[in-house]
């Protein structure tokens, strides 16, 4: 109320009209009350924003240990189809020896 009391003082100390002024004190006291964020509405915008940055922690959280999880069953994965493939190579040149070895008798 001191504030709006100032302003109307100070408008019509420059000769502004009486009715202006008014005019002018209810459109910014309209203002204030409606696009003004208050003490209370940036508490309770604070309490919302840590609460939603909590829950997002733990979402990551999850997600976190989810990633690793897979990561370390593809690594388990990848390390079985290794070797698989190692002993399959291994068949497979033991087989192309044996063939070569049994071609060098027969043709020499």
């Amino acid at each position: 109320m001191k504030m709006e009391l100032a302003m109307y003082q100070a408008l019509r100390a420059i000769d502004v009209p009486e009715l202006k002024a008014e005019a002018v004190i209810q459109a910014l006291e309209s203002d204030m009350l409606t696009l003004l964020a208050t003490k209370s509405d940036l508490t309770n915008l604070d309490q919302r924003l840590t609460a939603e940055i909590a829950r997002t922690t733990a979402e990551i959280g999850k997600a976190t240990a989810e990633i690793a999880n897979t990561n370390h069953r593809l690594t388990a994965e990848i390390a079985k189809s290794d070797l698989k493939l190692s002993i399959r190579m291994a068949s497979m040149l033991a087989v192309t020896i044996g063939i070569l070895i049994g071609a060098m008798k027969v043709f020499l």
